[in-house]
């Protein structure tokens, strides 16, 4: 069994994966600020040594929309330079970032290359939007009168534990290199979506598909977020707001 550090790993998706793995007998330790045995702050490095010497495979999960992950990424490669064990550090980044005009995107992109140009044995897989991060979407929409959607927006969202499993699989001393993209088993637009929202939580209110412009919208409505050749998810957005209503 081998030594697996993940960051962001009181996370969203972290949390899962870091579950995954104790359960496959490795080794796990947890990487936050408020982490009890390994506090890091990736922002400057601050306990990144201690909590990587000896350790065989990274996993990391850490991000923020508000941004920062760039440098995040660059303390935690001369972290993994000087600890000398790490021969497989796996990243999870998002589909179009390469694609997609937006700023959070250029910036995981960035943390792709610095990952790739480091000289370390890694790994990246992208995936597609989680079934959460849709539901908040059209959940801010659906508290106004009518819920104003973008109207040729589609996504492909995925259920986070299946990331995670994938994850959990990368999570090996040998590194892949860029594996498979993952997406969800539907491509749907977001009006779409909303109504299986509204219809899981018992409201009403009337979309309104707004006709957008721009780079970005450019991008989205030619599908540059999307994976249809790699629609291996199961787990469908109507199936996870049931759930959620469980």
């Amino acid at each position: 069994m081998s030594t697996i550090l993940v960051t962001g790993g009181t996370g969203n998706l972290g949390a899962l994966v870091a579950a995954r793995l104790r359960d496959r007998g490795h080794e796990v330790r947890v990487l936050s600020r408020r982490a009890p045995r390994y506090p890091v702050d990736l922002r400057d490095g601050t306990g990144l040594d201690a909590a990587l010497a000896g350790a065989e495979v990274v996993v990391h999960c850490a991000s923020s929309p508000r941004g920062g992950d760039d440098t995040a990424a660059r303390h935690l490669v001369a972290a993994a330079r000087r600890a000398g064990t790490v021969g497989n550090l796996v990243y999870v980044s998002i589909v179009g970032v390469d694609v997609v005009p937006l700023g959070y995107y250029r910036t995981k992109l960035r943390v792709e290359r610095l990952l790739e140009e480091s000289g370390l044995g890694v790994t990246v897989l992208r995936a597609t939007q989680f079934h959460d991060l849709v539901a908040r979407i059209v959940g801010a929409a659906a508290r106004l009168p009518v819920m104003p959607l973008p109207k040729d927006v589609r996504v492909q969202p995925i259920a986070v534990g299946e990331v995670a499993d994938r994850l959990a699989d990368l999570a090996v001393p040998t590194p892949a290199g860029r594996v498979p993209d993952m997406g969800g088993p539907e491509i749907r637009t977001l009006p779409d979506l909303a109504r299986t929202y509204l219809a899981a939580t018992s409201r009403t209110r009337r979309i309104v598909p707004l006709p957008l412009t721009g780079r970005i919208h450019a991008a989205l409505r030619q599908g540059a977020n999307l994976t249809p050749s790699h629609a291996v998810g199961r787990g469908t957005f109507a199936e996870f707001m049931a759930g959620r209503g469980r």
